[in-house]
């Protein structure tokens, strides 16, 4: 159950009690102004303006009265499944209080927002300095796991839930605000993983989170940088160029790995599973 206590002033309890209007109770403390209670969530509102809020869903509503842009924190992020060629990165990431001057000092965004080269020197910085994890689906996996779940978010949410799974098997203290860039409404991300063995749970799910949090920004360029070493192995393991996402380039890269290896080699490069496959 998570717990925080902010001082908030007179206009910040006001909208308080007004969104909570229905919840608030009676209570015996003297030095209760207003009590809120519903079945996630308890709201106690001191007379010397602390506020303290109790249950599940205590950061959801704290969240808004917080500078939650430099808070411990957790974010993932994932890159490839707009590609045809090569895999499926999910990166999860921890950023400490005491890491934001590194963060602004180097210019961490959103990998969409950094070209290549500006990721290669940045990644690898990133990457000796936070607490991290890596999942790589590599093309041959991805297409035996996309024949058994042939839906991309679910096996997306899967990526996520083991990719904080992990950060906790590694022996860190996850903190309460963990984030995802959200590709899927939180009811059908957990519906996802209904038949795993572990679910993680305590999760934060935003839009464009890559460009609101510092640890979905780390997250997501970690992975693009993994991701664009994978393609840069791949294509001189097969001396071929492999275009990166699934336009008319990719269809002629297509063609020209099965004229040189053959169509029943392509599972080891490309997600078949896409059109493209069926343009050739």
């Amino acid at each position: 159950m998570s717990n925080f206590s902010l001082k908030l002033n007179d206009e910040q309890i006001s909208k308080l009690k007004a969104t909570f209007s229905n919840d608030i109770k009676a209570n015996p403390n003297e030095y209760i102004d207003t009590f809120i209670q519903n079945d996630n969530l308890t709201i106690s509102i001191y007379k010397s303006k602390k506020v303290v809020f109790q249950g599940n869903d205590a950061f959801y509503y704290a969240q808004s009265f917080i500078n939650t842009k430099k808070i411990r924190q957790a974010g993932s992020d994932e890159v490839g499944t707009g590609d045809y060629f090569g895999p499926i990165v999910v990166v999860a990431s921890i950023v400490e209080i005491e890491d934001y001057p590194f963060i602004e000092e180097n210019g961490v965004t959103d990998s969409k927002q950094m070209d290549d080269n500006k990721i290669k020197k940045l990644a690898p910085k990133l990457k000796d300095k936070f607490k991290h994890t890596i999942l790589i689906l590599e093309p041959n996996k991805y297409n035996e796991v996309y024949q058994k779940i042939p839906n991309m978010n679910a096996i997306k949410a899967k990526m996520h839930n083991q990719a904080y799974l992990n950060l906790r098997n590694k022996g860190y203290d996850l903190p309460k605000a963990c984030y995802v860039d959200e590709f899927a409404r939180s009811d059908l991300y957990f519906n996802y993983l209904n038949d795993e063995k572990e679910i993680y749970r305590d999760l934060i799910f935003e839009t464009k989170a890559e460009e609101k949090y510092a640890s979905v920004a780390i997250a997501s360029c970690i992975a693009r940088y993994t991701f664009l070493d994978y393609m840069e192995k791949m294509e001189k393991k097969y001396s071929l160029s492999f275009h990166k996402g699934a336009g008319k380039d990719t269809d002629l890269d297509i063609k020209s790995y099965v004229d040189k290896y053959g169509k029943d080699k392509l599972n080891l490069v490309a997600k078949l599973n896409f059109k493209n496959t069926n343009n050739i």
